[in-house]
Parts: structure tokens; C-alpha cells; sequence
């Protein structure tokens, strides 16, 4: 399964909606893309200058992230020209009706170039991106 940034945050940090994505990700094989080195860093950085989390739950988050990619359990995929090229056609393809980001973009050409994978994400753009390319997509509405 390929998780987007925001995923990946909600599983090495609490949210409201962790749990659920924990269990959706149990005895699954999960990539992404090695822009959530730099997204999952300042996503927890954000949430400590915000007051969501301490600085330690901060630490313990990134040390957590870190852990995982050592293992394995989270596998890196690569970010290099021809997964920014597809990016900005997939930007292309969603214009007019998704305002896509250009991260988010990434994330959504990775996973559609990695193949045979469903994508996760519980970011609005990214899942309707993930529907106007025909990517395969898990998500968990029903969780604010």
C-alpha cells in the first residue's frame, strides 16, 4: 500500500484517526516516496509549534518514522526527474478541477509509477487526483 505524508504522520503520531490507520495498514507492505523524509520531519515540527504535540512525542514520532524506514517497514521509493516529470502531467491532467499541490502531486505520481499498489491518503486533492488519473485508493471517510 502506498501512504501519502499525512498518513504516514497519522501513524508515528496521535491523531483522532491513528488507530484506524493502523489497523488498515497491519500485515500490509508500505511505500512511499522519499519526499516523506522531509513532509513527516516538518509535519511533526508543525504539530509541536501548533500545541498538538510535545517536544518528546515530537522526538519519539521522528525516532519512530526513522525506525521504520531502517526496518523496512516503510520502503522509500525513489524521487528523481521522471517522477517530478509525471507530476506535473498529473497536474496537468487534474487542472482545471483539482487544485493539486505540487508535493501532493509527487506523492500521487510515485505511487501511480510504483504500480499494483493501492494509494492511501485522507487528503481531499490527493484522493480526487488519485480518481481523475484511475490510481486504486483506500480510504477511511467515514474518520474526521
Amino acid at each position: 500500500m502506498y501512504l501519502d505524508s499525512c498518513i504516514i504522520v497519522k501513524l508515528v503520531s496521535h491523531e483522532p484517526d491513528s488507530a484506524a490507520y493502523h489497523d488498515l495498514v497491519t500485515e500490509q507492505s508500505v511505500v512511499t516516496s522519499e519526499l516523506a523524509v522531509a513532509e513527516v520531519r516538518s509535519a511533526l515540527l508543525a504539530k509541536e509549534r501548533a500545541g498538538r504535540i510535545s517536544r518528546q512525542a515530537r522526538v519519539t514520532g521522528w525516532r519512530l518514522f526513522q525506525d521504520k524506514v531502517r526496518d523496512q517497514e516503510f520502503v522509500l521509493l525513489p524521487l528523481n526527474r521522471h517522477v517530478i516529470e509525471r507530476a506535473g502531467a498529473v497536474i496537468d491532467q487534474c487542472h482545471p478541477h483539482v487544485p493539486l499541490r505540487t508535493l501532493d502531486a509527487i506523492h500521487v505520481a510515485t505511487a501511480e509509477l510504483h504500480g499494483g499498489e493501492p494509494m492511501c491518503s485522507s487528503d481531499q486533492r490527493v484522493c480526487e487526483a488519485a480518481d481523475v488519473i484511475g490510481l486504486s485508493l483506500v480510504t477511511l471517510p467515514q474518520l474526521k
